[in-house]
């Protein structure tokens, strides 16, 4: 399974080289920020529990012809959601770090930069 970091999606996204952004946070945290052009479905509290038929349920929301890349809160659900993609036959790619990370990314945030090296060593 897969991993991008922020700033790697944010380079790919700046050359126009656009996955489709597939946002799984409840609605409501999607409303409240999101990356720009993310698609959501909202099976986050879903795949907490270990369900995974209300993503399977939803599969014809994600193209299954380009890269995909999973957005959660802290990229550990969406680790869940990467690899059942996977297995689907996505070519699916968890945003380390989820939202928290992007936008710790965003603001340069001393946190982020200390994550970034240790994704960075792993």
């Amino acid at each position: 399974m897969s991993r991008i970091r922020p700033d790697e999606l944010d380079e790919r996204l700046d050359a126009g080289d656009r996955p489709f952004l597939l946002d799984i946070r409840p609605e409501t945290e999607f409303a409240a920020g999101a990356i720009d052009g993310s698609h959501n479905v909202p099976v986050y509290d879903d795949l907490q529990r270990g369900d995974k038929s209300a993503l399977r349920k939803r599969l014809g929301e994600i193209p299954d012809d380009e890269p995909v890349v999973v957005v959660c809160k802290m990229g550990i659900v969406a680790k869940r959601a990467t690899r059942f993609l996977d297995e689907q036959g996505y070519d699916a790619t968890t945003l380390a770090g989820g939202m928290s990370g992007w936008n710790g990314y965003q603001k340069g945030s001393w946190g982020y930069r200390l994550r970034s090296l240790w994704w960075t060593i792993r």
